[in-house]
């Protein structure tokens, strides 16, 4: 118990850090989970698993966005809303209405903008969360699903659909007027993408192979692959250059290098266990088939805890309160 509260503690040092905030961070790490049949997003304390909130949301909330600290962003696409919340409180701040399909929503390294893709009409929508308000909108293309951000907010990658052979990049350098710059046409379909902390490379899962392809997001060019687990895979980044990489229909949970692509370790999770979210050494995974958390020590991928919260659990984000 001790090396986990130590890690957990560092981890609370390193999110601090990468969200360049000014207040000092303290507390207990929570992961917000969406539960799409209830209609609810839950929030669990980490390692205990103790159910400190269920909040209600609109009708079919599927994924959900929070840094460290900072609001929540949920998505639900069947009630065409995008419902904002403070943090901790989990205070309904807004719901913003002006969707038809919204997928996926992204915060801002800074944590003062998040943006929100909508399938259906293909744009993507610029919030600024200090005025809980859409500030702009740009036509990026239709099926307009899975996004990552650079880590210095110059760039926007957008996948165009669940298995997507294009993907548009943005310039995102002025937050609320992102502009379409150019579109990969990409031979292997793509499910997830991430931008890598240190923005050199930019990492794509697929959404019908075991391969993950990481990019040049200069050059676009392959940089390498590794062999991951049966598609889609979800991807993120952790400490020490550790990527997890997960496989919710291979029931695992990957670590690679960042630098040289190589895997490290697997670990096996509860089936269905598509998304993960991390923040320092904790690593959590959700499982939209079996509604399993589990948590999972980021080092060595040792499994920490693993608790059934409500029938489906498909998306996760971590917070620290």
């Amino acid at each position: 118990m001790v090396s986990r509260l130590a890690l957990l503690a560092a981890a609370l040092l390193l999110a601090s850090a990468a969200t360049a905030l000014a207040q000092p961070l303290g507390g207990t790490p929570v992961a917000l989970v969406t539960a799409e049949r209830q209609n609810e997003l839950l929030a669990v304390s980490l390692p205990d698993g103790q159910l400190l909130r269920r909040v209600s949301i609109s009708a079919d909330p599927e994924t959900v966005a929070a840094q460290a600290t900072g609001p929540a962003v949920v998505v639900s696409p069947r009630s065409h809303t995008v419902t904002l919340l403070a943090w901790r409180s989990l205070r309904r701040l807004a719901v913003l209405r002006d969707f038809r399909s919204p997928q996926i929503a992204a915060i801002t390294p800074d944590g003062e903008w998040a943006y929100v893709t909508d399938s259906a009409t293909g744009y993507l929508s610029a919030i600024e969360l200090a005025t809980d308000r859409i500030v702009d909108r740009v036509f990026v293309g239709h099926d307009a699903h899975h996004l990552t951000i650079s880590p210095d907010q110059s760039r926007t990658w957008v996948a165009l659909g669940e298995s997507a052979s294009t993907v548009v990049v943005l310039d995102t350098s002025k937050p609320n007027r992102p502009r379409v710059l150019d579109h990969l046409h990409l031979a292997a379909l793509v499910h997830d993408l991430a931008f890598a902390p240190d923005g050199r490379s930019v990492w794509l899962s697929s959404a019908q192979t075991n391969d993950v392809s990481v990019l040049d997001p200069t050059s676009h060019h392959v940089l390498g692959t590794i062999a991951a687990g049966p598609a889609p895979q979800h991807i993120a980044f952790g400490t020490r250059g550790h990527v997890y990489i997960t496989s919710g229909y291979g029931s695992t949970i990957e670590t690679a290098d960042e630098h040289t692509h190589r895997l490290l370790q697997r670990a096996t999770t509860p089936y269905g266990s598509f998304n993960v979210a991390t923040v320092g050494d904790v690593v959590v995974t959700s499982s939209l088939l079996n509604g399993t958390i589990t948590e999972f020590n980021g080092a060595n991928l040792a499994r920490w805890y693993s608790k059934q919260l409500a029938p489906a659990t498909r998306d996760l984000a971590l917070s620290i309160w």
